[in-house]
């Protein structure tokens, strides 16, 4: 399976995406499809960036496979376990200036995948997002 080992920082978004594109114009992804999936990657990979490993470096692994007609891209690394799929869902009829900051972006990755899982497992943090190509 495609995989980009790469340091943890906010400044390696470009190739992060750049490896995800790669990989969906290999798999003829539409493009809403791709849209979604690089507002997703983005979203994930600067949640690892900034939050997984506090003030310290750390490394992310992204995999890409394309089974069924599906693109599943995983995000790993070995930070604080932390599982965000169990943040509530922002309230999203409030506006902007009434909401509580955060959340926003992982509620927009579940609404636009088709499926999103995550798991704890030999000290990594793994994500995986899934969504029709």
């Amino acid at each position: 399976m495609p995989k980009l080992k790469i340091a943890a920082d906010v400044e390696n978004m470009g190739r992060v995406i750049a490896f995800v594109d790669g990989q969906l114009d290999a798999h003829g992804c539409s493009p809403k499809a791709r849209a979604q999936l690089e507002v997703a990657v983005d979203e994930l990979f600067a949640n690892v960036a900034r939050y997984a490993y506090g003030a310290r470096a750390g490394e992310a692994v992204v995999e890409a496979e394309f089974p069924d007609g599906f693109a599943e891209i995983t995000f790993r690394d070995w930070g604080t376990p932390y599982n965000p799929l169990e943040r509530p869902d922002p309230d999203v009829t409030l506006s902007a200036e009434e909401r509580k900051i955060g959340g926003l972006g992982v509620y927009i990755v579940k609404k636009t995948m088709d499926a999103v899982s995550y798991r704890y497992e030999d000290g990594q943090n793994i994500l995986t997002i899934r969504r029709k190509l």
